[in-house]
C-alpha cells in the first residue's frame, strides 16, 4: 500500500509549533468586524485630539487653497462671487468633515424644483437658478436600495435617497446630491447597517492605533504624579495597625510630616523611623510615546510633521518629501473623488452665474505646495527664457507661434503664479501686446538686433555700435587668488600667472554680444574636492593648468557657442592656467583641492597677444 505524504508550501517548525494549527498560537488570530456606533464616533471625535485631526486635516487640506478658474478676468470674479453667495467653500468643508467622521455626507443642490424625486437637468438652470446648497450628513439622509442593473449609470450605488424635513420623508433623486464617501467599501454589497450605501468612518481602521497612543500618553501622565514616592519604615506597624487609636495617631503623624515637608522643604522624623524615596525613571518613555504617535501617523496616512505639528526628525531632514507625497495624495483625492462628485453642481453654478454655459470655462485645483520667493523668481526667469526661444528673438530664426498669443499666454501664466504682483492691473491700464499701436513684429525688431547690422528703429539711448558683431573673449577671474598661490608655491611653482582666471569663450568669429547675453550668476563658487588634475596644454605644452569641473561654466560655454561664437578646440574643459613654462614634474604635484571662487564674466575683444 502506498503511503501518501502531504506536502505544504508554508513555513513550519515542528519544535516551535509554527504552522501547526493545534499548537501555533497565531492559528487562532483572525480579523472580525468591529463596527463603531455613531455615539462612539462622536465621543472619540470630541475627546481625542488625534482623532479630530485625522478627520479634519485631510478634509481641510482638500479645499483650503480652493481652485483656479480658467476663464476671462471678469468671468472669474463673477464665479467667485457666486460661490461666496452660496457659501460654497464653508459648506464643502463641513461636508468633507462629516463624510470622514460618519462615513458619508451630501450637498443638496437647491434649484427650487417642486419635485426633488425627478432627475436634475443642469441645462434648465437659468441665471440665478442655483438658490442654495445644503449640507446633509449620513445621519440625516437615508440611502435607498442599491441599483442592481449592471448597465445603469448608478450601478452599485443607491438608486434614491430619503431626506427628513418638516416631519416627513422626501424622496430625492441622486442627481440632486453631491455625494461624498468616507472610506469606501471595496464591495458595496457586503456593507450592512446604517453604512449601507455609504462608506466607513475614517476612524474605523485607525481606532486601535489612536487608542494605544492616547492610553500610553494617559499612563505616562499618571506616572508623573508617582514620580517621587516617600517610603517610611515604622517599627511594629503590623502589630498595632489594628488598633483604632494607633491608626489615628499614624494618620496625624504623616499628615503633619507632609505639611511640614511642603512648607519648610524639610522632613522631621523620629530617630527610629526609616525613610526612603523611590523615584521613577522617565528615560525611555518619550521614545515609547513617539513610536505610538508615529504609528498613528502611518495608519492615518498623514505625515507626522502635519498631524503632530512637529519639526522633521533626523540629520538634514526637512520633511519636504513627506509633505510632497501627502500633497500628491490630496491632489489625487481632489481629482478622483471631489471633481466627479462636484461636476453636476459646477454645471449648475456656471449657468446660474452667466445664464448659459461657456464651454471654455474650466478649473484647476490650486497647488498646496507653497513656492518661496527665490523659487518663484527662478521660475519667472525660466518662463521668460522659454518665451524668448519660442519667439525666435535671436534674429535668425522665425517665431514658433504668433507673438500676440505667446504674449497673452505668458501674461496669464505669470499672473496665475504671482511672480509679478500687480501685472494684471498694469496690463489693464497699458494693454496687451496685440493692443499696442505698433505691429508686434516691429516691436520685437526694435529690441532684437539682427546679427551683422544695427537696428534702425532702436531706442535713442542705444549706441550705434552696440549690436555690431565682434570677436569675443569671456573670462572669470579667480577671487580667492591667495589660496591658490599658497598651494602653488608649496608645490614648487615660482612663476605663477598674475591673473588667475577661467576662460569661458574664445571666438575668432565675430558674434553679437547682446545675443550672447549674460550669465545667470555674477559669481561661481566651486566647492572643495571633486575631480582635479594637473596637465600641460598648448602645442609645446608650455601652459601648466589645473583642470576643474564646473557644470555652470560648461553650460554657459555651450550657450555662447549656440549664439554663433566659435571655438578653436575639439571640446571645452574648464581650467586655470597656473604657470607658463618652467621645468615642473607634474607627477609630483598634488592638484589643488580647495574652494575656488570665480567673479563675474568679463567681455573683451580678442587681442593680438
Amino acid at each position: 500500500m502506498t503511503n501518501v505524504v502531504p506536502l505544504h508550501d508554508s513555513l513550519r517548525a515542528t519544535i516551535g509549533g509554527l504552522g501547526d494549527p493545534a499548537r501555533d498560537k497565531a492559528a487562532g488570530v483572525y480579523y472580525a468586524q468591529s463596527h463603531l456606533t455613531d455615539e462612539q464616533l462622536l465621543n472619540t471625535y470630541r475627546s481625542s485630539w488625534l482623532a479630530r485631526k485625522i478627520v479634519d486635516v485631510p478634509a481641510l487640506d482638500s479645499i483650503r487653497k480652493g481652485r483656479d478658474w480658467q476663464a476671462e478676468g471678469d468671468q472669474i470674479e463673477k464665479l467667485e462671487a457666486e460661490e461666496a453667495r452660496l457659501g460654497l467653500w464653508g459648506k464643502l468643508l463641513d461636508a468633507r468633515v462629516k463624510a470622514r467622521l460618519w462615513g458619508g455626507s451630501a450637498l443638496y443642490i437647491g434649484t427650487g424644483d417642486t419635485n426633488p424625486a425627478l432627475p436634475l437637468n443642469p441645462e434648465r438652470v437659468a441665471l440665478g437658478g442655483l438658490r442654495y446648497v445644503t449640507v446633509l450628513s449620513r445621519r440625516e439622509i437615508i440611502a435607498g436600495e442599491l441599483d442592481q442593473d449592471a448597465l445603469s449609470e448608478t450601478y452599485g450605488r443607491p438608486a434614491s435617497y430619503q431626506v427628513s424635513g418638516n416631519g416627513r420623508l422626501a424622496m430625492v433623486h441622486p442627481s440632486r446630491l453631491v455625494i461624498f464617501i468616507g472610506s469606501p467599501h471595496p464591495d458595496p454589497w457586503l456593507s450592512f447597517g446604517p453604512n449601507r450605501g455609504w462608506g466607513d468612518s475614517a476612524l474605523q481602521s485607525v481606532m486601535s492605533a489612536v487608542q494605544n497612543a492616547d492610553s500610553t500618553a494617559a499612563n505616562i501622565a499618571s506616572l508623573v504624579f508617582e514620580a517621587n514616592v516617600d517610603v517610611f519604615g515604622i517599627e511594629g506597624l503590623m502589630d498595632q495597625v489594628m488598633h483604632p487609636e494607633f491608626r489615628t495617631q499614624l494618620m496625624t503623624r504623616f499628615t503633619l510630616a507632609a505639611a511640614n515637608k511642603g512648607i519648610n522643604r524639610s522632613l522631621i522624623r523620629d530617630k527610629q523611623e526609616e525613610y526612603d524615596r523611590k523615584q521613577i525613571s522617565f528615560a525611555n518613555l518619550p521614545e515609547v510615546l513617539q513610536e505610538f504617535l508615529i504609528s498613528v501617523a502611518g495608519a492615518s496616512d498623514i505625515p507626522a510633521t502635519r498631524l503632530l505639528g512637529r519639526s522633521p526628525a533626523g540629520m538634514n531632514a526637512t520633511g519636504d518629501s513627506d509633505i510632497r507625497l501627502y500633497y500628491d495624495r490630496i491632489q489625487s483625492m481632489q481629482e478622483l473623488e471631489m471633481r466627479p462628485a462636484l461636476s453636476r453642481l459646477d454645471e449648475c453654478l456656471i449657468r446660474s452665474t452667466f445664464g448659459e454655459r461657456d464651454p471654455d470655462i474650466h478649473y484647476r485645483w490650486a497647488s498646496l505646495w507653497q513656492v518661496s520667493d527665490k523659487d518663484r523668481a527662478d521660475i519667472l526667469k525660466v518662463k521668460a527664457d522659454a518665451a524668448r526661444t519660442i519667439a525666435g528673438t535671436g534674429g535668425t530664426s522665425p517665431p514658433l507661434m504668433p507673438i500676440e498669443a505667446l504674449s497673452e499666454a505668458l501674461v496669464n501664466s505669470i499672473t496665475e503664479d504671482g511672480s509679478l504682483p500687480g501685472l494684471e492691473a498694469a496690463i489693464d491700464e497699458f494693454g496687451v501686446l496685440a493692443e499696442q499701436e505698433d505691429e508686434p513684429e516691429t516691436m520685437v525688431a526694435a529690441v532684437t538686433p539682427v546679427a551683422g547690422e544695427a537696428p534702425s528703429n532702436a531706442p535713442a539711448r542705444m549706441a550705434a555700435n552696440d549690436a555690431k558683431p565682434r570677436t569675443l573673449y569671456v573670462r572669470r577671474d579667480v577671487l580667492n587668488r591667495g589660496d591658490i598661490e599658497r598651494w602653488a608655491k608649496a608645490q614648487g611653482f615660482s612663476q605663477i600667472v598674475p591673473d588667475l582666471h577661467v576662460t569661458v569663450a574664445y571666438s575668432r568669429t565675430p558674434v553679437d554680444w547682446f545675443k550672447v547675453g549674460t550669465s545667470w550668476s555674477d559669481k561661481v563658487e566651486i566647492g572643495a574636492g571633486g575631480p582635479r588634475q594637473m596637465e600641460r596644454l598648448g602645442a609645446d605644452g608650455k601652459y601648466i593648468v589645473l583642470l576643474i569641473t564646473a557644470n555652470e561654466l560648461v553650460w554657459r560655454h555651450r550657450e555662447i557657442i549656440e549664439a554663433g561664437a566659435s571655438w578653436d578646440w575639439a571640446d571645452y574643459q574648464p581650467h586655470i592656467s597656473i604657470q607658463i613654462g618652467g621645468d615642473i614634474d607634474l607627477e609630483k604635484v598634488e592638484p589643488y583641492q580647495g574652494r575656488i571662487v570665480l567673479g563675474p564674466e568679463i567681455f573683451e575683444e580678442l587681442r593680438a597677444d
